[in-house]
């Protein structure tokens, strides 16, 4: 039980100390979830949890800034939310700039925020899972509808009660690699004929995905050096090579697609800072890159993906491509480039 009071006075004690300090590391230094420190903002007000009510309302407020993250990677896309489709707990909403993966099984908390800052007040929709971490956050912008943003957080509004978080969970431990028949993990493998299908391959084996990286057959999966994500990052926006960047959580995968352009480093954060789409990412939380070519519906279907020491994932890289399309020369090219780690390294 969080006294929020207590908790409040204590933010404003580390804020005064460290006024740049963002919500997420102020909750870690004071011990407790983001969730519960955003609950004793006075100025925050609990929402029912009436997900897809929410969500398909967010299209009133006209052009908005939607922003997933995990503990090492920020994507922000901005402009219209619309076409929120929910099937049970699992949702998507497909638009030009703002395309969602949604997974209602994970959100349990959720708040409209308003913060003061110096280029005035800031509004906010912020969810949150059932420990506390954020999933999904939606911020107007200065073309936004605040009024119908209003509107919605009247409707939707509960009163605050006491927050109860769950505390982490640890990881499942992983087979052993010997514990997998390996013959018969790659022929399923090879005979897969959609990417969509790699994830529920995985599940049925009982395996992670860079332990399913590990097994692959020759050829179909190889460790690449952390750094190179920034040579891909560079080399894409000097070719304008359109690509696809995918991050999230637990409840979120938010999904940018196109070239991109202002690729900058600051101190460990690789950015993408461009018009519609921002991406932040801690490259040095990420202990393993991995370049995978699984089967696609058109051929093969080629990616970067980036894990932490816990094999986590942070975000995945792929190349623009449509349906019953093959990828692009160039990304592939791109790709076979990156710097490989030499197995005396790997092992």
């Amino acid at each position: 039980m969080t006294d929020f009071s207590q908790l409040w006075d204590r933010y404003q004690i580390l804020k005064a100390s460290q006024p740049k300090l963002r919500v997420r590391d102020a909750a870690d230094a004071l011990g407790v979830s983001e969730a519960e420190l955003v609950a004793a903002d006075p100025a925050s007000q609990a929402l029912r949890p009436h997900w897809n009510d929410i969500l398909s309302q967010i299209g009133h407020l006209g052009p908005v800034m939607a922003l997933t993250r995990n503990h090492a990677c920020v994507h922000e896309t901005t402009g219209d939310y619309h076409n929120v489709q929910i099937d049970g707990k699992i949702g998507l909403a497909i638009n030009p700039v703002i395309d969602l993966r949604i997974f209602l099984f994970h959100w349990q908390h959720a708040f409209a925020v308003t913060t003061a800052g110096a280029r005035g007040e800031q509004r906010s929709l912020q969810f949150f899972d059932r420990f506390g971490e954020a999933v999904h956050k939606i911020y107007l912008t200065a073309n936004s509808d605040v009024a119908a943003y209003q509107r919605l957080v009247e409707s939707f509004a509960a009163p605050k009660t006491v927050l109860r978080v769950d505390p982490p969970e640890a990881e499942a431990a992983e087979l052993d690699d010997e514990a997998i028949d390996k013959a018969g993990f790659q022929q399923e493998w090879r005979s897969l004929k959609d990417v969509h299908a790699f994830h529920p391959f995985l599940r049925r084996w009982g395996v992670s995905r860079q332990q399913g990286f590990r097994l692959a057959p020759e050829g179909q999966a190889w460790r690449v050096l952390p750094e190179a994500v920034e040579q891909l990052l560079r080399r894409a926006a000097h070719i304008e090579a359109p690509i696809m960047v995918f991050a999230g959580n637990r409840g979120m995968i938010q999904i940018h697609t196109g070239p991109v352009r202002n690729v900058q480093i600051v101190g460990n954060w690789l950015n993408v800072l461009d018009s519609h789409f921002n991406l932040h990412l801690r490259t040095d939380l990420i202990a393993e890159a991995w370049v995978t070519r699984k089967p696609g519906d058109h051929g093969v279907v080629t990616s970067l993906e980036l894990f932490d020491d816990q094999g986590l994932s942070l975000a995945t890289f792929f190349g623009e491509r449509k349906p019953g399309q093959a990828e692009r020369v160039e990304w592939i090219k791109l790709l076979g480039e990156l710097p490989v780690l030499e197995r005396a390294d790997v092992a």
